[in-house]
């Protein structure tokens, strides 16, 4: 089920690739973007996060938080973190539970076949823990700079 304006975000509780636990509930107070994204150290998904990590001051100034949510387990996702210097938390959630509460994970097309896996999408949750913009099939290229004009945001 896809989320949409208004709901209340589905709290988590997943670790980070040092496995350490993040919950939503920690950014109360502040909106922030939460991101999932199918696989790290892949091309899509490295140009997706890259695009964050380069944008995250102007988000940031705009009071926003980036969390980036995969599958991945969190040693993989380390990797990840190191080899692109990203600065921003990486969660692993391998039963799948969060993107499914989000609404991230399902069927898909991929290469003209129909499978189930991560539903590359976007979730602006507001200062309160609710739901102010819900994007679901985004591109990975220039999927952030989309995001910065539909929240009206100069980059």
């Amino acid at each position: 089920m896809r989320l949409s304006p208004g709901d209340p975000a589905p709290d988590f509780y997943l670790p980070d690739d040092e496995e350490k636990p993040v919950t939503l509930m920690q950014f109360r107070g502040q909106r922030v973007v939460v991101y999932f994204y199918p696989a790290a150290l892949t091309p899509g998904c490295t140009k997706q996060a890259c695009d964050f990590r380069d944008n995250l001051r102007t988000l940031q100034n705009a009071g926003l938080a980036v969390v980036g949510i995969s599958p991945d387990p969190p040693a993989k996702l380390r990797k990840f973190r190191e080899s692109e210097h990203l600065t921003f938390p990486l969660l692993s959630d391998p039963d799948h539970r969060v993107l499914e509460a989000f609404g991230a994970w399902g069927e898909k097309s991929l290469y003209g076949k129909t499978v189930t896996g991560v539903i590359r999408s976007t979730v602006v949750v507001d200062a309160n823990g609710l739901v102010e913009h819900a994007f679901y099939n985004v591109k990975a290229t220039g999927h952030v700079a989309k995001l910065l004009r539909d929240l009206k945001i100069a980059s």
